[in-house]
C-alpha cells in the first residue's frame, strides 16, 4: 500500500540504523518526578515528563513489530509503532498527528490512562520477552506536551460541514471523544455540562499532581477551535428535556453524564460528620478550589485520615489528604496489594509520600465523639478465601479480629453509581439491573431511536480511556444514523 507509513523511506532507514537485538538490549527510560518529601507539600505535577533526549531515547527501544501487538490493547486504535517511530526520527510534529489521527487528547490520556494495563500489556516486550514495555504513555505524554510547547497545534480535519445538530450530555472523556469526532464528521455539536467547568471527572475526580486543569483547557480549547460549543450549568433532564432539545433542532444525542453517584458500605455511623464520599470530597478541592485561600467552599481538614478502598480514587483521596496537612493518612482495604484496583504507579507514589496501608482490613462501624464528629472506626481483619466473579481473591473476616483506630475524618472510595437524572427525564429508556443505559455493545444505542450512550453511564465506571473509547464508537454509530436518516428525508 503507497499510503502505509510502515513502507516509508525514512522508516526502513531507522530500521536498518541499530539491530534489533540491540534494542532490546536499551533500558527502560525512567520518567523524572519531583522528590516525594517536596511533592506532599503541593499540588504541583509529581511526573515532569520526558526531555526530546529521553523520549528519542526510550523511541529506540520499539522494535516496529510486524504486527504491532500493542495496538490491540488500545482502546482508541492509536498508531502506536508509527507515532514511536516519529519520535525516534525526531519529527515530534508528527507524531502529534498521528496520535491525533484517533485520540484528540493524547496530554490526558499520557498521564492518567492505565497503559500498563492496555497498550503496555501487549507490547512485545511484556508479552515474548519479559522485559519492561515500551513506556508508550510517557512517549504519548511527551508528544503532547511538546506539541502545546512549541505553539503549533495540530487542529483536526473538519469534513464538509453541514448543518445537522447533534448534542452531547457531559464534558467527561467520553463526551469530548464523541464530540470530537462528529466535529471532525461535520456535524454542529454542542456539548451541554451540568457544572460550572468543562471536563467532568478529569476535572472535578482527578487531583492537579496528577493533571492539571491548564491540559484539561488546553485540550478542550482543540474542541472549540473546531466549532463544537460549550454551554455549562446545564442539567439536561432538569434546565431542560431530550424533548425540549429536540424541538431545538438536535437530531441525534450522546449521553456521556458518568456515574456520579457515591455508593457507601451501609455500616454504622456513615452518616457521622467527618465521614464522606470520595466524590465529595475531591469534587471541593479539585473542582471548588476549597483548599485555596479565599475560596468559599469548605473542605474538612484532618490529621489521621481514612480512606477506604484499592482504586486510583482512594489513591488520589489519601494523597489528597496528605497535601491538606493530614498527619497520619492511611488506605484501609480489604484485600491485598495483589488485587488491589489502582495503578502500581499511582500506588508506589502513594508509599513515597508516606501513605500508610492497612491492606486485609475492612472498616465495620464509626464513631464519635459528643459533637457527632467521627473519631473512631472500628476494624476488622480479614483473609483471602477463593477467587470471586471479579476474578480476586474474595475476602472475608476474620472472626473476633476487630479493633479500634483514632480517626477524624473518613475518605470512602468503594465505588460509585450512574447519574440517575437524565434516565429519570427519558419515557420507556430501557435500563440494566445496575441502572446503567442498555445499549448495544458495539453500537452504542439505546432503545430509543437517536439516542446513544458511553462511558460510566452504561459501564457504571471505567478507565478514562475506556470512556473514550465508548464515545469514539458511538459517534461512529451515530454517523451512520444520521446519514441513514437523512436518505431517508431526501427521498
Amino acid at each position: 500500500m503507497m499510503n502505509d507509513p510502515r513502507n516509508e523511506p525514512w522508516r526502513e532507514a531507522l530500521r536498518k540504523s541499530m539491530k534489533a537485538r540491540e534494542r532490546t538490549l536499551l533500558e527502560r527510560t525512567a520518567m523524572n518526578e519531583v522528590p516525594a518529601q517536596t511533592r506532599r507539600t503541593n499540588y504541583d505535577e509529581v511526573n515532569t515528563g520526558y526531555t526530546a533526549e529521553m523520549a528519542v531515547q526510550e523511541s529506540q527501544r520499539c522494535l516496529d513489530c510486524k504486527n504491532p501487538t500493542c495496538m490491540e490493547g488500545c482502546p482508541v486504535n492509536i498508531d502506536i509503532p508509527t507515532f514511536v517511530k516519529q519520535i525516534e526520527a525526531r519529527n515530534f510534529a508528527e507524531a502529534a498527528k498521528t496520535i491525533k489521527q484517533t485520540n484528540i487528547f493524547p496530554a490526558i490520556c499520557g498521564r492518567v490512562c492505565p497503559q500498563e494495563a492496555q497498550c503496555e500489556s501487549t507490547c512485545f516486550y511484556t508479552a515474548k520477552l519479559n522485559k519492561p514495555s515500551v513506556a508508550i504513555g510517557n512517549l504519548e505524554r511527551f508528544t503532547a506536551d511538546y506539541e502545546q510547547q512549541s505553539g503549533h497545534v495540530h487542529i483536526p480535519e473538519i469534513k464538509t460541514v453541514n448543518d445537522i445538530k447533534v448534542a452531547v450530555i457531559g464534558s467527561g472523556p467520553a463526551g469530548l471523544a464523541a464530540a470530537s469526532d462528529l466535529a471532525m464528521n461535520g456535524y454542529k455539536v454542542t456539548i451541554f455540562e451540568a457544572l460550572h467547568e468543562f471536563g467532568g471527572v478529569l476535572k472535578y475526580g482527578i487531583p492537579e499532581f496528577r493533571l492539571p486543569n491548564s491540559i484539561i483547557e488546553q485540550e478542550i480549547s482543540v474542541l472549540k477551535e473546531m466549532g463544537v460549543t460549550f454551554i455549562k450549568n446545564f442539567i439536561v433532564g432538569k434546565t431542560a428535556t431530550i424533548d425540549d432539545l429536540k424541538e431545538e433542532g438536535f437530531e441525534a444525542f450522546f449521553v456521556g453524564s458518568g456515574a456520579g453517584l457515591p455508593r457507601f458500605m451501609n455500616i454504622p455511623g456513615e452518616n457521622l460528620i467527618g465521614v464522606l464520599s470520595a466524590n465529595e470530597y475531591l469534587t471541593r478541592v479539585n473542582l471548588m478550589g476549597a483548599h485555596k485561600p479565599g475560596h468559599d467552599t469548605p473542605v474538612l481538614y484532618g490529621k489521621k485520615v481514612a480512606v477506604i478502598g484499592g482504586g486510583n480514587t482512594a489513591m488520589d483521596s489519601v494523597r489528597t489528604a496528605l497535601r491538606l496537612g493530614a498527619e497520619k493518612a492511611m488506605i484501609i482495604y480489604r484485600r491485598s496489594f495483589d488485587e488491589m484496583p489502582a495503578r502500581k504507579e499511582e500506588i508506589q507514589h502513594a508509599k513515597d509520600e508516606g501513605v500508610e496501608f492497612l491492606n486485609l482490613t475492612n472498616p465495620v462501624e464509626y464513631k464519635s465523639d459528643d459533637k457527632g464528629r467521627v473519631n473512631k472506626v472500628i476494624l476488622q481483619k480479614m483473609e483471602l478465601s477463593e477467587k470471586d466473579a471479579s476474578g480476586r481473591r474474595r475476602p472475608v473476616p476474620i472472626e473476633n479480629s476487630e479493633y479500634e483506630m483514632d480517626i477524624d475524618l473518613a475518605v470512602v472510595c468503594v465505588g460509585v453509581s450512574p447519574n440517575p437524572i437524565i434516565p429519570q427525564s427519558i419515557t420507556n429508556l430501557e435500563l440494566t439491573k445496575w441502572d446503567t443505559i442498555q445499549v448495544d455493545p458495539e453500537q452504542f444505542n439505546s432503545n430509543i431511536p437517536g439516542l446513544f450512550a458511553g462511558g460510566d453511564i452504561v459501564r457504571g465506571g471505567a478507565t478514562v480511556i475506556l470512556a473514550m473509547g465508548d464515545g469514539r464508537k458511538a459517534s461512529a454509530a451515530m454517523h451512520q444514523y444520521l446519514q441513514k436518516q437523512l436518505v431517508t428525508t431526501d427521498n
